[in-house]
């Protein structure tokens, strides 16, 4: 044997049955042990090399394949293909973003341009008939009508969750509330079909509202449609991202104001708002106001990209010191018109709900109310009519266009002195001076506006609050214009008052008193195109909000209420005594539980008490300690898999074959010579009755023994290793704030939070116990009342020495014990309650 191998020639018949393999063995083994790195290295190249050939050829194969799977196939690859490219090359964030802002443009121009056409037809009919004023009176009234009825039965019948704002909605859904039906393509074809008739009716409507909404709805379109192709927009966290981002989009490409679209967006759909978000939207509202913008210039409506509603007011001195003041009762008169604005539409919306009378038969007759209201606004703003008197000819563009003009109607109010021409005349009365048809513009369609949006159509109320709040501020430029005929002299210059500046600050202060925001300010900037009344909008914003605030909620707030929505409210301004109302006054103290050592019977009365979402696991009665949660979906699964179909299938058959085993068994005892002396039909019918008797017997074991079989699997212990426990649900200790607490559950979007005192659970607190502690009615059924003196404790006494004397005593009482089992007294109590 030659000595340069370690290995003899002797070959194993194992070795043998690999064939060739034995070469491979031969020669690793069969060198010198110096050789052995160098051999090493020489094989991981040609098992390299192979692979790779190997890889070549699958890849060759595989192509191959696809001439024999069809086109389906083919697309499939060059979707992958295109896919990974562009997430690679740009990322789905911005992909994602880009087709938002697209779509949405396209929408809103769409919506527009199908808008200007009805009112143009509306115009048109009325126009063509000014030989008879009962046919244009006729036309003036139908044609709304027709529309206004249209919208409310199409909405009802393909999407009823499509009716109204959509704020109020979409607030509950960003806080982490999941609401059926409301992002889905059935809700945007009638949100897009209804606001476009809605709208084309020229009632006072308004479309900001709505389209947050629809570009919600189409983020949520965009997210199925990209989770199609696989990715992250399969997580639910992050489609709420993109909600956030599509509702910035809704007022950016709405009024083309991208800065305050997503400011706005912020303040009427969010309590707390992740930075992260910020920059999405951002750029999906700056592209879709760029988009909407661009086809504007396209269907030659504009010459070029400018603001909505350009104005000219002089940039060298806007506006004097001495105006303050007027632009102040501004803010603080449009503060108390828009509480009176939520508060009469709430009232509407009340009476007709607290009338059972009217409730019923509105009812019964659905379309009835939107054609009384409509009839009835229309009747009003007829120009031959009383809507002489308040400029009714005009849509709400057109008067909201000559609303903003800087040139002064009548310095001394006189209607001669009016001598402009367009859209200008409407505001011109030969037996009216400018004032009266100002106050009246604003009265009517105060209460006009705030009926309409009560109509069960798609529609908003910041456009027509917007209106409403530049007329006002039109009014008082108006009267400045005329007290001070000449201007203000200022270091011997006078400069004369411009009454578009009042009609911008009105405009920003009463919207923004309605809807509770401060970021109108910045959309009416972007509106404009200027910024010269930066500090009489910002103040005139701040004080109609500091007085709405303190008055009444906010319009979407408003509607949360009546709708019932499951939202928490704000604390709001001067509570200062609800800051010292504690967990322990407020919280629910009959806990629904179910301990670890629970049967199945017991799980049982558990599930038919209450719908509860989620329910506590402590480990015994006694000791109450929290375990943690499960939900009750969890424990109804695991009530079906011991008392399911299957289980009681099963049973049955085994108790079927045993007892057709038992009963063969005794009918075949007997002898065989007893046999032998029956006869053939004798043996026939004793078969037949006992096939009959047999079938009766397992009819009445089964019925009765199935009833014991189940009271059996009621009485086993509960098995919980199959079941999903959050084994650290949110808990409050029974001395938080309610300050605190409310930060807490709009912060995490929490909808219950268990209260426990040294790991034993004592309560519950859910969002209807916040919500009344908030609105000052905590004496409700299963909600302790706050001790009479309780705003009077002692602030000098810390609530960490009470604890850790509280923490003293019972470990004295229970020194040989980890934890406390025993019930204490309090706990008597508590449970007696």
């Amino acid at each position: 044997m030659n000595k340069s191998f370690s290995m003899s020639y002797c070959i194993s018949p194992t070795v043998k049955s690999k064939g060739g393999n034995f070469f491979f063995f031969f020669q690793m083994y069969g060198r010198y042990t110096q050789d052995l790195g160098v051999y090493a290295k020489e094989e991981a190249a040609r098992l390299r090399e192979s692979g790779q050939r190997r890889s070549l050829s699958d890849r060759s194969r595989s192509l191959d394949l696809l001439e024999y799977k069809g086109r389906c196939a083919k697309c499939q690859i060059c979707t992958v293909r295109c896919q990974k490219f562009l997430i690679s090359r740009v990322g789905e964030d911005w992909i994602f973003l880009i087709l938002l802002g697209l779509v949405m443009a396209l929408v809103s121009w769409g919506m527009d341009y199908c808008i200007a056409i009805c009112l143009e037809a509306h115009k048109w009919m009325y126009g063509g008939l000014d030989s008879n004023v009962l046919l244009q009176y006729l036309a003036w009234v139908t044609y709304p009508v027709v529309l206004i009825t249209f919208s409310a039965g199409f909405t009802q019948i393909l999407a009823p969750q499509a009716v109204g704002s959509g704020i109020p909605e979409m607030k509950t859904i960003l806080r982490g509330v999941v609401l059926k039906e409301y992002l889905t393509f059935k809700t945007f074809v009638a949100k897009v079909i209804g606001l476009t008739c809605a709208l084309g009716s020229g009632m006072p409507l308004g479309k900001e509202g709505p389209f947050v909404h629809v570009a919600s709805l189409c983020a949520a379109l965009l997210c199925k449609f990209m989770s199609l192709f696989g990715g992250i927009y399969e997580n639910e966290s992050r489609n709420i991202e993109m909600l956030a981002a599509a509702c910035a989009v809704g007022v950016g490409c709405c009024f083309a104001a991208p800065i305050g679209g997503v400011l706005f967006s912020i303040e009427v759909t969010s309590t707390f708002f992740a930075v992260r978000n910020y920059w999405r939207g951002f750029f999906a509202a700056t592209f879709s106001a760029f988009i909407f913008r661009v086809l504007a210039v396209w269907n030659r409506d504009e010459e070029t990209i400018t603001a909505l509603f350009k104005t000219r007011f002089r940039l060298d001195f806007p506006f004097d010191l001495q105006e303050l003041p007027a632009f102040a009762v501004i803010g603080i008169a449009s503060g108390f018109g828009g509480a009176l604005f939520v508060y009469l539409n709430r009232l509407i919306v009340q009476f007709i709900r607290t009338q059972k009378t009217i409730n019923r038969f509105l009812m019964k007759k659905r379309l009835l109310y939107p054609v009384l209201v409509t009839l009835i606004i229309s009747t009003l703003t007829f120009p031959p009519g009383f809507g002489q008197f308040m400029a009714g000819k005009l849509t709400q563009k057109e008067s909201l266009v000559t609303l903003l003009d800087n040139r002064t109607w009548a310095k001394q109010g006189i209607a001669e002195e009016f001598d402009y021409i367009g859209h200008s005349q409407a505001w011109k009365h030969p037996q009216v001076n400018v004032f009266v048809t100002l106050v009246l513009f604003i009265v009517m369609k105060f209460w006009m506006s705030a009926l309409a949006t009560t109509l069960p159509v798609p529609c908003g109320a910041f456009m027509p609050v917007f209106v409403i709040g530049a007329a006002f501020g039109r009014l008082v430029g108006e009267s400045m214009a005329a007290w001070f005929p000449d201007g203000i002299n200022t270091d011997g210059t006078i400069y004369p008052i411009v009454p578009g500046g009042y009609a911008v600050v009105g405009a920003a202060a009463l919207s923004g008193a309605v809807t509770h925001t401060v970021s109108t300010a910045v959309i009416v900037f972007e509106l404009t195109g200027q910024i010269s009344h930066i500090l009489p909008v910002m103040i005139a914003v701040i004080l109609a909000n500091a007085v709405a605030q303190s008055l009444q909620p906010s319009l979407y707030d408003s509607i949360i209420r009546i709708k019932k929505l499951p939202y928490l409210p704000e604390l709001g301004w001067g509570h200062h005594e609800k800051y010292n109302i504690r967990v322990e006054d407020i919280m629910v103290r009959d806990v629904r539980y179910i301990t670890l050592n629970c049967t199945y019977r017991d799980l049982h009365n558990v599930l038919l008490s209450g719908n509860l979402k989620t329910l506590a696991l402590v480990e015994t009665a006694e000791s109450m300690i929290l375990l943690g949660s499960i939900e009750h979906a969890q424990l109804q699964s695991l009530l079906s898999q011991q008392l399911g179909r299957s289980r009681r299938l099963e049973y049955i058959r085994e108790q079927a074959a045993a007892e057709k085993k038992r009963l063969s068994m005794v009918s075949n005892t007997g002898s065989e010579e007893d046999c032998h002396r029956v006869s053939q039909e004798v043996r026939f019918q004793v078969r037949a009755h006992h096939q009959r008797s047999l079938k009766l017997k397992c009819f009445f074991f089964f019925f009765f023994q199935i009833t014991e079989w189940e009271e059996k699997q009621l009485d086993e212990q509960v098995n919980f290793n199959n079941c999903k426990i959050d084994p650290a649900p949110f808990q409050l200790v029974e001395r938080t704030s309610l300050h605190k607490t409310h930060t807490i559950f709009s912060l995490l979007g929490l909808d219950h939070a268990y209260v426990t005192s040294i790991g034993r659970l004592i309560g519950v607190v859910s969002l209807k116990e916040l919500r009344k502690a908030i609105e000052g009615s905590v004496t409700v059924k299963g909600v302790k009342v706050r001790p009479p003196l309780a705003s009077f404790r002692d602030s000098g006494t810390s609530s960490s020495e009470s604890e850790a004397t509280e923490l003293h005593k019972l470990w004295d009482r229970n020194k040989n014990m980890s934890l406390p089992r025993e019930q204490t007294p309090s706990e008597s109590d508590e449970k007696s309650q």
